[in-house]
């Protein structure tokens, strides 16, 4: 008897034996699979945690989380699958700083992000490392500052997109080190980024630490500066932002759960309790820390909603003062 089998057959028995004490309490949420909308393409740093969250939560729970990848407009298309999704659990979404700044890429939207949205769970953040091509003549974030300085307009730096989380990181960046002038040139993706920063044709690029990583430790590359507040355990002598002499500076491709607004508070509470126990596995965090992820096990809805508006409220000045636009 396959295992679905066993939570329709023998429900009586198998499910509470399964099931963590708290969600067994609370009635018959999932009644059937749920599906976790990932806005991005299968096999990206965002679907892998997704579906390493979306794998344990089916071993817990008595229906399986799918992953379903819609991409299209950013995240736009995805986002607006579940928006318009039914308000019972069954259709999540999986999201990022992304979230965060389409209200202000996109001048018409389906959906608000903030008001069409309950927010679940903050499932972790991901620090971005900062680096340069090798014969550039800079050796710290200090040094790098002043070659921009000195000449405004010469230098390059690359991103994963117009409005993508790296774009955004380094335009901060460049605002907060004193309004520096250095030319955005986007990319499909870091992988397609990578390789005119290793031949020197872009200077300068922002990338999310686990892509990063492995360049900056073979010394393909020179890194500079992580944005977290804390330095990363694998660089531990690499800098943050704020010790390399930008005050203030952090930012992070965060993810988040969220669910369409409207969806009744008992379950949105069940589905948050299900996440955090995941999280909270030693196992997950293993795996998600090898990504150079820190995961959240200990969010609330509310706090993540928080977060959320937070983080619109830090990203869209920034969008608007660059004037960046949807491609």
């Amino acid at each position: 008897m396959n295992r679905r089998k066993l939570f329709v057959v023998g429900a009586g028995l198998a499910a509470p034996a399964l099931l963590p004490s708290g969600l067994r309490a609370q009635g018959s949420w999932p009644s059937q699979p749920i599906r976790l909308v990932v806005p991005f393409s299968a096999g990206g740093p965002t679907d892998i945690p997704a579906r390493l969250i979306a794998d344990e939560l089916s071993k817990m729970l008595p229906q399986r989380v799918i992953v379903e990848n819609r991409t299209g407009a950013g995240t736009v298309v995805g986002a607006d699958a579940v928006a318009k999704a039914p308000k019972d659990g069954h259709t999540l979404l999986y999201t990022t700083i992304a979230q965060a700044a389409i209200r202000a890429i996109y001048p018409s939207l389906p959906f608000d992000p903030v008001n069409d949205f309950q927010p679940v769970a903050l499932a972790g953040t991901i620090p971005m490392l900062l680096m340069v091509n090798k014969t550039v003549p800079a050796n710290n974030l200090a040094e790098l500052i002043a070659l921009f300085k000195k000449d405004p307009g010469k230098y390059d730096y690359a991103s994963t997109g117009n409005g993508a989380a790296l774009h955004l990181a380094s335009e901060l960046f460049l605002r907060q080190a004193g309004g520096l002038k250095v030319n955005h040139v986007p990319y499909r993706g870091s992988a397609a980024a990578m390789p005119d920063l290793l031949n020197g044709t872009v200077t300068m690029m922002l990338d999310v630490a686990n892509s990063a990583l492995p360049f900056v430790q073979r010394g393909e590359v020179k890194g500079l500066a992580i944005s977290s507040a804390q330095r990363m355990p694998q660089l531990p002598n690499l800098p943050t932002f704020q010790e390399a002499g930008v005050p203030g500076y952090e930012a992070y491709t965060w993810h988040m759960i969220l669910a369409p607004a409207g969806t009744p508070e008992p379950i949105v509470a069940k589905m948050n309790q299900a996440v955090n126990q995941v999280l909270a596995m030693q196992s997950v965090q293993t795996k998600l820390a090898d990504l150079t992820m820190t995961t959240r096990s200990d969010s609330t809805p509310e706090s993540a909603k928080k977060y959320l508006t937070d983080e619109i409220a830090k990203w869209e000045p920034i969008i608007r003062e660059a004037g960046i636009k949807a491609d």
